[in-house]
């Protein structure tokens, strides 16, 4: 029986799990995954994608907690948000650990 904590867990997952579920999101996660500190280059030079297409991306990323953002006109700096970050891969891996099976049927 799953607990109220379990539950709540679930739903973060799930909204972690909604986010990364485009293509161009994991590449987004995969650029800024590689980055030594906050990305503040013109994504578009590196994703072939229109800009407010990519924005919308963006907005997506950051509504689940996975990314951070800062305007400083010109530019916007995107990172991980590293404790979600953390976290997501933490919870992926106990579920993907404690549901495997041995063999198939």
């Amino acid at each position: 029986m799953k607990t109220d904590k379990q539950e709540l867990e679930f739903v973060e997952m799930a909204r972690f799990a909604k986010a990364m579920s485009h293509p161009i999101r994991l590449q987004i996660l995969s650029l800024l995954s590689k980055s030594d500190c906050c990305y503040t280059g013109d994504i578009t030079d590196e994703l072939p994608i229109a800009r407010s297409t990519l924005s919308q991306h963006f907005k997506e990323l950051k509504a689940a907690g996975l990314i951070q953002g800062e305007y400083n006109p010109p530019k916007i700096k995107y990172c991980l948000q590293p404790d979600n970050w953390e976290k997501a891969k933490k919870q992926f891996d106990n579920f993907f650990e404690s549901n495997k099976k041995s063999s198939c049927c």
